[in-house]
């Protein structure tokens, strides 16, 4: 028997919008960049110079179109597994256009070069209040929702929900922990070393909670959705959740390889990111593995493509980084463009392709239609991504390890064999293939994008009646 509540879908339906149009924007500011390196001349102004423009691309694409899928997917699981509407709708509404708000603000600031010069923590500080305090709603509002569900269970995708967002509210007001000097500029709290060693526990655990604890709850709600199955293994979820929170917090310091960071500090971040491989490729089985039985349905089923394709590039990644964080390993990989691959294997092989995915699920529901506007679409977007993707990757792994061995190439009497420049003119077309690869990811986008429109426009907006726990 079905209650007369209804879910409220409002606030999903405008992440899940705003998810796409960011996606364009992000993915459009890194094609730019991309382009700018190869023809320097494009770098026209110098608010739109490839210094102003980078930082915008990074938090364009972490926080406006993940951050924007977080929101969404979260709050569409928190409600549906629960069985209850979300607490606080009205909190819930100021989330979405706080969050906007922070996305606006950075999108002006950082093209003036108003920035701390942290890395993906790069917003002055009236913006990281503004952060703080939509974050702080947001887990008021999810919490919330977890303290009134109406069954006893919590399952397992809002365990790696709520841990992403109460560890990204730790690490964001600690690492943004700084003095203010005038309105656009400030000074952090802590200098030298342990400044450097604060950013990168802060963003190596962005990666690990933002970028993969909480994309790992849409994958524990969405992916057993969209194949019809159970999760493969319940009992590997859970352990999968605590091996992954305990680890990751541990791993940021192979950031720092053969800086001024002690080196037994070094050493703890590269045992913790080696560890960190086990418990990451047992939530891709248990992920992947949930098709068991199922396996048929990736042949006609493009969103299954998508978020099946996103764990194994997920696997990929979390095998990549543990490899990179071993010392001699990092002496060749360090500063050079493997490590832009492997971010991109991770950022649009795991990240984009399974927010794509899960967005592609959540927009025929929530604005009343039995599927989206063209399927034939979906599948076109999936093969113009997952090829975009290759292309990028394979390019910066083969340019890196170029880079790598020419910048440490000496001549019998010790000299450089290589200059710099050298080794730049030779990654030229590599650069060429990487933005090939980056333009086919953002047809994709624009693909979506038009699909997504497409099946607002025959549709309307609903939102699905509550269901008794029994009927879950």
């Amino acid at each position: 028997m079905q209650s007369q509540a209804t879910y409220n879908y409002g606030v999903v339906r405008q992440f899940a919008v705003m998810t796409v149009i960011w996606g364009v924007v992000g993915m459009l500011v890194g094609v730019i960049i991309a382009a700018q390196l190869i023809w320097p001349e494009l770098s026209v102004v110098e608010w739109l110079s490839y210094g102003r423009l980078r930082p915008l691309h990074t938090n364009a694409v972490i926080f406006a179109f993940g951050g924007c899928s977080l929101f969404a997917t979260s709050y569409y699981c928190v409600q549906r597994t629960s069985h209850t509407p979300l607490f606080a709708p009205a909190l819930a509404s100021f989330t979405f256009w706080g969050w906007q708000l922070v996305i606006v603000l950075a999108a002006l600031s950082l093209p003036l070069g108003l920035t701390s010069g942290k890395e993906y923590a790069e917003l002055e500080w009236p913006i990281d209040l503004l952060i703080a305090v939509v974050w702080v709603s947001y887990a008021v509002v999810f919490f919330g929702t977890i303290f009134r569900r109406r069954t006893p269970h919590i399952y397992v995708a809002n365990w790696f929900f709520g841990g992403f967002i109460l560890t990204v509210a730790i690490l964001h007001i600690v690492n943004s922990c700084e003095i203010p000097a005038t309105l656009f500029k400030s000074y952090s709290c802590y200098a030298g070393v342990q400044d450097a060693m604060v950013q990168w526990w802060y963003g190596h655990n962005a990666v690990g909670f933002f970028l993969t604890a909480g994309f790992l709850g849409m994958m524990y709600y969405f992916v057993p959705k969209q194949a019809g199955r159970p999760v493969y293994s319940y009992r590997l979820s859970v352990v999968h959740f605590w091996a992954l929170i305990f680890t990751y917090m541990w791993a940021g310091p192979h950031h720092l390889h053969y800086t001024a960071l002690p080196d037994w500090t070094q050493s703890i971040g590269m045992i913790f990111s080696l560890i960190l491989l086990a418990p990451s490729w047992g939530g891709m089985i248990n992920g992947i593995m949930t098709l068991s039985g199922a396996w048929h349905k990736l042949r006609d089923d493009p969103i299954l493509k998508f978020m099946i394709t996103s764990l194994s590039f997920y696997g990929m990644s979390t095998f990549e980084g543990p490899m990179m964080s071993i010392k001699t390993v990092n002496a060749l990989s360090h500063y050079t463009d493997w490590t832009v691959g492997h971010v991109h294997s991770g950022a649009l092989g795991w990240v984009a392709m399974i927010a794509i995915g899960c967005t592609y699920y959540m927009l025929p529901r929530i604005f009343g239609k039995n599927e989206m506007h063209s399927v034939k679409l979906i599948n076109l977007h999936f093969w113009v991504a997952t090829i975009g993707v290759v292309l990028y990757i394979a390019s910066m792994w083969i340019a890196g390890v170029m880079q790598g061995l020419m910048w440490r190439a000496t001549n019998a009497d010790g000299t450089l064999t290589y200059s710099f420049v050298e080794s730049v003119k030779a990654t030229y077309p590599f650069w060429t293939i990487r933005l090939v690869g980056g333009l086919l990811f953002l047809v994709g986008m624009l693909i979506m994008t038009y699909n997504m429109f497409k099946t607002i426009a025959g549709g309307k907006a609903v939102n699905a009646p509550v269901l008794e726990p029994a009927h879950a």
